[in-house]
This record gives structure tokens, C-alpha cells and sequence, in this order.
């Protein structure tokens, strides 16, 4: 399994956020702290506040944070809305199947379990969960938000 860059970019902006609640984010902190796209980022957040993950303010003091208390994020639930449909062979999805094998291929059912497992996993963690500990989370971050600080402050 392997999930897209856009699902851990969503992931990562809400265990950040998380980890600052209930203070408000801004996408710039995402991407100094990770060193992520801008433009991803902002992509990713208005779809998780548009899904009621976060909640967004616009404007010169903007940012985000968590729509919902951590135990209710779902793990599973985030990924199953940033990657879709969990396609992972063709057979998969019936309507673009040109697989004769379908339906009596062990390789099909065998990939199937698997995913489902994956996913069992995933549906079993919560955004606390990730974010459980914060200490060594927050203190991995300091260096970089520091940095970020100081450049903010040079350039007043």
C-alpha cells in the first residue's frame, strides 16, 4: 500500500493542528514545519474544513483548526476522503474491469483482504491517537518554529 502525498499532506496539517489546539493554524506554519507546497496545503485544508474536519478563517489573521475533538477523527475516514476509492487492481472497480479472471482469482480476493486490513488499521486510529504525544511532537517542531520567528521578526 501506498497512500499519495495529498493524504499525508492532510494528515500531517491535522496532527499540527492537534498539536496546537485549540489555537488557531496558519497554512504557512504547515508548510514551514514540514516543508510542504503552499499551494497544496491550502488545497488540502479548505477540503478538510469543506468536510467538517476543520473550520477555516479567511483574511489577514486566518488559519484553521479542528472543526472536531481528535478522538472523532478517524484515521481510515480521512484517508478514504483524500484517496478515494481504494482501487488498488483493476478488478477493483467493476466498471473499468476488462479482467477475465474476475471472480474466481485468489490474487483479487488476497489483495482485497489485505486492503481491508490496511484499512481496518486505519478505522482503529484517531487523530489523537497521533498526536498523543505531543511533548516529543512539539519539541521536534520547536527548532523549525523558531526559525520561523526569527525570520518574522528580521523582516519587521
Amino acid at each position: 500500500m501506498k497512500l499519495t502525498t495529498y493524504t499525508n499532506y492532510a494528515l500531517r496539517s491535522l496532527q499540527l493542528a492537534a498539536l496546537k489546539a485549540p489555537n488557531r493554524i496558519k497554512v504557512d506554519d504547515v508548510v514551514k514545519v514540514h516543508g510542504l507546497a503552499r499551494p497544496h496545503i491550502v488545497k488540502i485544508v479548505h477540503e478538510l474544513g469543506r468536510a467538517g474536519y476543520l473550520e477555516t478563517v479567511r483574511g489577514r489573521g486566518g488559519g484553521f483548526f479542528l472543526a472536531r475533538l481528535p478522538e472523532e477523527i478517524i484515521i481510515g475516514d480521512v484517508v478514504r476522503l483524500t484517496e478515494g476509492p481504494l482501487d488498488l487492481v483493476e478488478c477493483f472497480n467493476p466498471e473499468k474491469n476488462t479482467c477475465p479472471l474476475i471472480g474466481i482469482c485468489k490474487l483479487s480476493r488476497a489483495i482485497q483482504k489485505a486492503t481491508k486490513a490496511f484499512m481496518d488499521v486505519l478505522d482503529d486510529l484517531t487523530l489523537a491517537d497521533i498526536a498523543s504525544n505531543k511533548g516529543e511532537l512539539l519539541a521536534r517542531i520547536a527548532p523549525i518554529e523558531e526559525g520561523i520567528v526569527a525570520s518574522i521578526r528580521k523582516t519587521q
